[in-house]
């Protein structure tokens, strides 16, 4: 599988996979996230026992956060994402211009809520929407609209402040029309377009692996021999994360399913096609060289 690669000094992208919907995606150019640490002033007072007790523990908070920013060498945290889009046509409702009622969004593969990786994200629609650059500011990351064109809409991710100071573009294409358009359209059944990736973060810091080594939408390796685990993170409110995710959202029903368990079901019944197709192969070749025996002792008309 090829998997998109975001590292924290180098920000930097590789090739996506795609599930259901192959699209292109920008190489993201290297950078290193912007630091800025200003002098300390000097102490003109005079040292006296409470400001040398401040300065001592300046000092601690400033060695405890530059130890959350160390990065942990030869380890990756991936973040698997489904970005799409789902459209209903409106019927009897419809209109000449108002023909689709549809939902543009990102969630987690899993539906859990991505609120401690993404910051924010920007949908760019077409230019003929009135304000076509929507910030969504917290999940779930979706937009809602009603239309009568397809177009292609750009989706920017915003990291949060200790994972990458660079953002992530998708894109995505959006489809209000059934693969078959000679069939009757329902308004029941929608046109479901999604895309599966994995958005991978090499030599993360310590502090974001801290922060998010017990979230459900992360997927956290075992630290190599030799690493020690940074100090934990208190978890997230677990009602803030479950307004984020996406499993009780009203189109979840139309979600398609990414998991490894359906997806090695997937690749056990191609096995058993494959291997039925084999079979079939070698009864054919036996029946050949059965007949091709016979001619050889045959004799000759």
């Amino acid at each position: 599988m090829d998997r998109l690669v975001l590292a924290d000094r180098r920000c930097l992208v590789l090739a996506m996979i795609v599930v259901v919907v192959k699209s292109g995606f920008r190489r993201m150019p290297q950078s290193s996230p912007a630091r800025k640490h200003g002098p300390e002033q000097p102490d003109v007072s005079g040292p006296t026992p409470k400001l040398q007790r401040t300065k001592t523990m300046k000092s601690s908070e400033e060695s405890e956060k530059k130890n959350l920013k160390k990065q942990l060498k030869d380890v990756e945290i991936s973040v698997p994402i489904v970005y799409g889009s789902i459209a209903f046509w409106l019927g009897k409702k419809a209109s000449e211009f108002q023909s689709h009622k549809w939902t543009v969004y990102v969630r987690g593969a899993t539906n859990e809520d991505l609120g401690g990786v993404i910051k924010r994200a920007v949908f760019q629609l077409h230019a003929s929407f009135n304000n076509p650059t929507r910030v969504v500011e917290s999940p779930p990351f979706e937009l809602s609209e009603s239309g009568w064109g397809e177009f292609e809409i750009a989706i920017t991710l915003h990291f949060q402040s200790d994972i990458c100071d660079k953002p992530l573009h998708l894109f995505h294409h959006l489809k209000l029309y059934p693969e078959d358009e000679s069939g009757p359209m329902s308004t029941k059944k929608p046109v479901v377009v999604e895309s599966y990736d994995e958005i991978v973060f090499t030599e993360p810091s310590e502090g974001f692996f801290a922060r998010v080594q017990n979230n459900p939408a992360v997927i956290v390796p075992r630290l190599p021999p030799g690493f020690s685990l940074p100090p934990p993170v208190p978890s997230e409110d677990t009602d803030k994360r479950k307004r984020g995710d996406t499993k009780d959202n009203p189109l979840s029903q139309w979600f398609t399913n990414f998991s490894e368990a359906d997806e090695l079901l997937k690749l056990a019944a191609a096995r058993q096609q494959v291997q039925a197709h084999i079979a079939r192969l070698r009864r054919q070749l036996s029946v050949i060289d059965g007949q091709h025996q016979q001619l050889k002792t045959s004799p000759d008309l």
